[in-house]
């Protein structure tokens, strides 16, 4: 590739590592969410997904969270609703 398009990523990539992070703490009421409900929402996410597409106000992952303890949980229930990293072990082999 030529060196202007380098340039032109840097460039994006410098430009974007500047966008300003809104703190939600006091827009969103409650406590924030932390790693049993992410494992919840993580469960439900397909079907929240579905009725989201129909009604503005269901969102299928909460933005008031604890950071890395509820990704972890989120991910952790939806890889669980599409069968894990082991899904692929159950096949039988051919003889």
């Amino acid at each position: 590739m030529k060196k202007s398009v380098y340039v032109l990523l840097g460039l994006i990539i410098v430009s974007l590592s500047c966008a300003q992070a809104t703190d939600i703490t006091n827009l969103v009421p409650g406590e924030p969410a932390g790693f049993i409900k992410g494992l919840i929402h993580g469960f439900i996410a397909p079907f929240a997904f579905v009725v989201g597409l129909f009604k503005n106000d269901i969102a299928i992952y909460a933005i008031n969270n604890t950071g890395g303890w509820y990704d972890f949980g989120y991910l952790l229930g939806l890889s669980t609703i599409f069968g894990g990293g082991c899904g692929g072990a159950k096949r039988k082999k051919m003889s």
